[in-house]
């Protein structure tokens, strides 16, 4: 499993998917909201990916940003019924608290994220 991360934080991991499993379950304990990005590589995603760089930049240290990549991930994807990409998840104290399985522009995630700040 790897994980992308933007802002000040950068998770690399390649492992097993028990071990990647564990890694997401400790990624989402945050008590600041986790915006999450599942994703299949194709042109829309290179855009996405700066989009969500502009979000992590203003979000700055309120929220963590990461992007997963399905193909990479199908047991953590499989886990959390992740049918649609991009679906955009955020977490908070390990409790999901908003899901859209939709493309979003940066003011709608920024918008999203602030309320769970």
């Amino acid at each position: 499993m790897s994980f992308l991360s933007f802002g000040k934080k950068h998770v690399s991991l390649i492992e097993s998917n028990h071990t990647a499993m564990a890694k997401f379950g400790t990624l989402i304990q945050s008590e600041k909201p986790v915006l999450i990005e599942f994703y299949l590589n194709n042109e829309l995603t290179e855009n996405n990916g700066k989009m969500l760089k502009s979000v992590a930049a203003a979000l700055g240290d309120k929220a963590m940003v990461i992007r997963i990549n399905t193909e990479q991930n199908d047991e953590l994807t499989k886990a959390l019924r992740i049918k649609t990409n991009p679906t955009y998840i955020i977490y908070k104290a390990e409790q999901m608290v908003w899901r859209q399985p939709e493309n979003h522009d940066a003011n709608t995630l920024i918008d999203a994220v602030l309320k769970f700040v």
